[in-house]
């Protein structure tokens, strides 16, 4: 069995459509949880593995009164993340269902204090040839707007959204969100190399009114995909990577 082992927990990563990376492990690390939010939401979970990330975090705060609900849209995906939250020490606090996050947002009654994403991104580009990865991958069944609205619906009046997309990618999204009042506030400029451009942007969003402008209150972190060799880096995912 293919399994990616953290600090606290172990991920099979055997059959979902999008296995574990640096983009989501990333976003695990950096997104801000705080004390106040019991409700959080995980977009298109694939492995479980930031739905499980977050749940490390929220024990080591000795938050007990917390649920954190995972939605896959593939089928396989949805089952290997059932299993790894069943075997985490956090499987009293997550909850994974199979379901579209457009379907979800249409039928869940809760509210959610935080939401986050590692999502498609590639728009109008070429595919490969397993369909499942397709779907991990490119945004034709999962829009930029589609999870705009969608968070748009499920997002507390106080609540906040994470996510982390490609820097080109990033830029429309941040103009798109604008449109329906969310608020960019908080951003992660992330490169391969110091003096390379940014390859990724982790960025945190506000629906509230009257959310200051985005401010820049992380530096940039320099890394690279295989050999991470950056103290920022080693810094940030310290709790989760076994040889930091």
């Amino acid at each position: 069995m293919s399994e990616f082992k953290f600090k606290q927990f172990s991920v099979k990563n055997e059959s979902s459509a999008m296995k574990v990376n640096t983009d989501g492990v990333l976003l695990g690390a950096w997104m801000n949880i705080g004390r106040e939010e019991k409700q959080l939401l995980d977009i298109g979970t694939g492995t479980g593995v930031i739905a499980l990330m977050a749940a490390q975090r929220s024990a080591a705060m000795r938050i007990s009164e917390r649920s954190i609900y995972a939605i896959e849209i593939d089928s396989v995906s949805s089952q290997e993340a059932e299993f790894n939250f069943e075997n985490s020490p956090w499987r009293d606090m997550l909850r994974i269902e199979n379901v579209s996050i457009q379907d979800f947002s249409k039928e869940c009654p809760i509210k959610f204090d935080l939401i986050f994403t590692n999502p498609p991104y590639f728009i109008d580009s070429l595919k490969a040839p397993q369909k499942r990865r397709n779907v991990a991958r490119h945004t034709d069944l999962l829009s930029h707007q589609d999870i705009i609205k969608s968070v748009n619906s499920l997002i507390s009046p106080n609540g906040r959204f994470a996510l982390i997309l490609p820097s080109g990618e990033a830029q429309q999204f941040i103009t798109e969100s604008g449109q329906f009042g969310f608020r960019l506030c908080r951003i992660c400029k992330v490169k391969t190399t110091l003096d390379s451009d940014p390859k990724r942007y982790l960025m945190e969003f506000y629906i509230k009114k009257g959310c200051q402008e985005c401010v820049d209150v992380a530096d940039d972190i320099p890394y690279q995909e295989l050999v991470i060799e950056t103290e920022e880096y080693k810094s940030l995912t310290k709790d989760f990577y076994l040889n930091f």
